[in-house]
Order: C-alpha cells, then structure tokens, then sequence
C-alpha cells in the first residue's frame, strides 16, 4: 500500500501493527496500542466531528473514514521542557522559520494523505488527552480539505502563522 510506505518513508518506521480504534478508525502503529490510547484517538475525532458539525461542515464526519499512524517520538518534550511527544520531519517550507532545528523541524502530527485521509501522531505514553488534542487538529486540516478549500489553503501551511485549534 503506498499510504504506509508514505509513512514509513516520513518516520523512518515500520508500521508492524494494524488495528482499528472501537468506532472503526484504522490505525497502524510501531507498537501495539492500549486501549486507552484508541479510545483517546476516538475522542479526538469526536471532537472534531462535532466542532465540524458547530461550523457546518458534513462531509468525512466518520471515524471509519480516517487512518492514523502512530510512529516512535524522536523526542519526548518540547523546547520549553514539556511533555508532548514529537517526530521529526524534513524542514521542507518552513526552511529558515522558528520551526527549523537544521533541515528538520518537529511535530506532533502530520497529514500523510488527504484522500484516503491520513495522518502520523507519535506515540505519547503519559498524557492521553495529548493524543485526543492532536487527533482533533490534525483532523482539522482534513476536515477542511473535503468542506472548505479556501479555508484549508489559508491555514494548511502553519509556516504563514496560525495555528490551532482552526474551528471554533
């Protein structure tokens, strides 16, 4: 499937483990997920389906139709020392902004696809309602891709400024 190579290529993982969360997202991970890290992502996507739902939007509202890829952190804090679980990806656009740490820069998530809609979070072991906030504004991006393209070229590019939560 080139949706995992996709991934993998990005994390420098392998997703050995297919799995979906108790509502029918699919999700592929480095290692086996707890329950209660699927039932994070699931309300994650609660959230974001009825946040949605608030600014009108109907389109890609079910957890079947979204993939999660849950990779390895390359770190666990971030630059002020708090716990949030990142990876990191190439710079690419935000080369020379606040975001490049040297031809890369981290994240706590990442669109892998907009169709299927897909994305990479890290794995985050202490803080579950971490998981469900990053679920939620990943799934912002792709929300907005299938409901309001003009809205979604404005705020996909974090690199222009903004950031989330997009909907309110």
């Amino acid at each position: 499937m080139q949706l995992i190579a996709k991934a993998e290529q990005l994390s420098g993982d392998k997703f050995a483990i297919k799995t979906k969360t108790k509502k029918g997202a699919k999700v592929y991970a480095v290692n086996q997920p707890p329950k209660e890290y699927l039932t994070a992502i699931d309300k994650g996507l609660n959230d974001l389906f009825a946040v949605a739902k608030k600014n009108k939007y109907k389109q890609k509202l079910k957890h079947k139709d979204y993939v999660i890829f849950i990779c390895k952190a390359d770190r666990q804090t971030d630059s002020d020392g708090n716990y949030i679980p990142n990876f990191s990806i190439p710079v690419n656009q935000y080369v020379g902004t606040d975001y490049d740490k040297g031809g890369f820069m981290y994240a706590a998530g990442m669109i892998i696809a907009n169709n299927p809609l897909a994305f990479m979070i890290a794995e985050n072991e202490k803080q579950l309602n971490q998981v469900s906030e990053v679920v939620r504004f990943e799934g912002e991006h792709l929300v907005l891709y299938h409901n309001d393209r003009k809205r979604y070229d404005e705020t996909a590019d974090h690199s222009k400024g903004g950031g989330h939560p997009i909907l309110k």
